[in-house]
Parts: C-alpha cells; structure tokens; sequence
C-alpha cells in the first residue's frame, strides 16, 4: 500500500494476532504511518478488543493494549466504541478518556456520532480524542459537512475551514 502512495495504513486483527507488525512497519515507514484500530466493547466492567470487523472477542484490556500498541511504534490509535457503532448515541467519551489519558499519541475517536453535538461533547471533554471519525451520518445524510463544521465552529471547537 505505501508503494501504491498510501501514507498511512489502519491494521487492527493482525497487529492484535502479532503485535511485533506495528513495529516492524514504524521502522521501515515511521511512526506516523501506522495506525492502530482498535475496537472495543465494553465487557465485565471494562473494555475488551474484538477483532474480525468486531465480531470476535479476543479476552485482550483495550487500555493495556491501546498503550502496548503505542509502545510497539503506532502513530496513532483509532478507537471503535462497537457498543455505540451505528446507534447515533454519541461518542464513547469514557473510552476514549481512558484511551487518551493512558498514550501520548493521537487517539481518533469513533463510532456513534449522531449529530453535531456528539462532536462538540467530545471536543469539550478535555481529556477524550481531539480527532473523530464519522461515517454512518455522512453517508445517509443525517448531517451535512459544511453545516457540522459551521456548528462547530460557533462552539468554539477549532476546524479546518472552508469546507
């Protein structure tokens, strides 16, 4: 993928199944490269990972392994809430807190986004993601871009503009 331009690659079953892969491609392409996508549903008081598009409980802590991935060389964590993915509940504020308190590179927050407050929620809450990801709003066209981007930046929250 790098040889075809990519400049960064998501990996999430097979970095789980062999944690050496996330450093293996952070020495040959950096750090900045290497996204780390992890999702995570919240089981017997915790968070556990899933693998296989979050259909396969691995018994792994998604915090222990969100920071072994960061130590293995990930640039970046992209943290699935599977227990919020498509439901237009919001965010996973609590997950993604825990996630950010306990890495120092980006966490990209992802799954439930439902309007354009979930993203202000989430940028307000001073220790969550600074970086979201959203699909399932854009692609059935419950928010517009350059309308949630108006919005947010009437909440003050920073944004890349114009749309």
């Amino acid at each position: 993928m790098f040889e075809a331009g990519a400049d960064k690659i998501a990996i999430n079953s097979a970095a789980v199944k062999d944690p050496s892969l996330i450093g293996k491609i952070a020495a040959r392409f950096g750090s900045q490269a290497v996204v780390v996508a992890i999702d995570a549903r919240r089981m017997n008081g915790g968070f556990e990972v899933f693998v296989a598009g979050g259909r396969t409980p691995t018994g792994r802590d998604a915090i222990l392994w969100a920071r072994e991935a960061a130590a293995c060389g990930a640039g970046e964590i992209m943290l699935t809430s599977m227990d919020r993915d498509g439901t237009k509940a919001g965010f996973d504020c609590d997950l993604t807190r825990l996630v950010a308190d306990v890495v120092s590179i980006p966490v990209i927050a992802s799954g439930g986004a439902g309007s354009a407050q979930d993203f202000i929620d989430v940028f307000r809450d001073g220790h969550a993601g600074r970086l979201l990801l959203a699909a399932s709003i854009f692609h059935f066209g419950l928010e517009n871009i350059g309308q949630l981007k108006r919005e947010l930046q009437a909440a003050n929250v920073p944004v890349r503009w114009p749309c």
